[in-house]
């Protein structure tokens, strides 16, 4: 999508000009994990016009694969935001109706071509949530890497307000999360998307969910989300936890204090979870980077999370501290 922001702090009735950057869930995903050196391709539909091209040359200049991006429609998804500060929260209005993404049909798509050599694949509950056609070739996708034994994972996120074409989130999702190996999911999203909460005669919540989430989708090992606190919107803290089917990790709580951009939080944390869990030898350490990495992506302003490994390790093991380096 391109991202339409106000200047600084700017509310958007103050105005008189956008600052553009491009971003959106798996596109934030794959950036951040080319600058921890993985190779990424991202796939989409595009425009076949300047702004599709712009797009397009974002991904690259990031060292994101761009060969599997197919071209057509009219417009490209829009999303406009305005940046809170303290007690004033920020605001996201989309525009995503008819883009070129949205009327993405199934068959489009070569997903054999595509994942013939990946390792790999991971999208996001927006995607189903934009049209049938995209919710079906998200499907498409997952089907082929189930049977080329490629490991999947989903940010099953439910946006509310773009589920829009007459399906629920509900009837869509559960089909896609079966072929997962590794979800992100709150004891929310999975109310919403699953139909699964908490029991009653349970202590933990959340491992109450994740014990029925494992029982009904077999296919699934890891279930990981984030825990974020708001003391206001320049002053949140975060820590993550996952179960991994035998016990519940968490790790340290970042007290994250002047936050620059919290958009693409949530994207830098499940690229820092692919990489540690692809490059540590334990489930504790791929949990810490990946909220290490959520962290510093506080700090940056756009979509993705420009950081690189040698940033994130500091931060993991417990230096906050931001000492310029000479």
């Amino acid at each position: 999508m391109m991202r339409l922001s106000t200047p600084g702090f700017a509310r958007f009735s103050q105005a008189t000009n956008l600052n553009i950057t491009y971003g959106g869930g798996e596109a934030n995903v794959a950036i951040s994990l080319a600058c921890f050196n993985i190779p990424t391709a991202h796939v989409t539909r595009f425009p076949a016009n300047d702004l599709g091209q712009a797009a397009t040359a974002l991904l690259r200049q990031h060292q994101v694969v761009t060969d599997h991006i197919i071209y057509g429609g009219d417009r490209l998804g829009l999303y406009f935001l305005e940046t809170g500060a303290v007690a004033r929260a920020s605001k996201v209005v989309y525009d995503r109706a008819s883009s070129a993404f949205a009327q993405l049909e199934p068959g489009m798509l070569n997903w054999e071509e595509i994942l013939k050599n990946a390792r790999w694949f991971h999208w996001t509950g927006i995607t189903p949530a934009i049209s049938a056609g995209a919710a079906q070739s998200c499907l498409e996708a997952v089907r082929v890497a189930n049977r080329l034994r490629i490991t999947v994972s989903a940010d099953i996120n439910y946006r509310k307000n773009l589920w829009q074409y007459g399906k629920k989130a509900h009837e869509v999702m559960p089909e896609l999360v079966a072929g997962c190996d590794i979800i992100v999911s709150s004891i929310g999203d999975a109310s919403d998307i699953l139909q699964i909460k908490p029991l009653k005669e349970e202590t933990e919540p959340f491992v109450s969910v994740c014990r029925q989430i494992l029982r009904q989708y077999p296919r699934i090992k890891k279930i990981v989300n984030t825990k974020r606190g708001s003391v206001n919107a320049s002053h949140n803290t975060l820590s993550g936890m996952m179960w991994n089917g035998q016990e519940l990790l968490h790790t340290p709580t970042h007290d994250m204090t002047h936050i620059v951009d919290r958009i693409g939080g949530g994207d830098a944390f499940m690229a820092g979870l692919i990489y540690g869990l692809l490059t540590y030898q334990d489930d504790q350490q791929a949990l810490d980077f990946a909220v290490a990495a959520s962290a510093l992506k506080h700090t940056i302003e756009g979509d993705a999370n420009l950081v690189t490994v040698a940033e994130v390790e500091p931060v993991m093991r417990g230096d906050s501290s931001g000492r310029l380096k000479r």
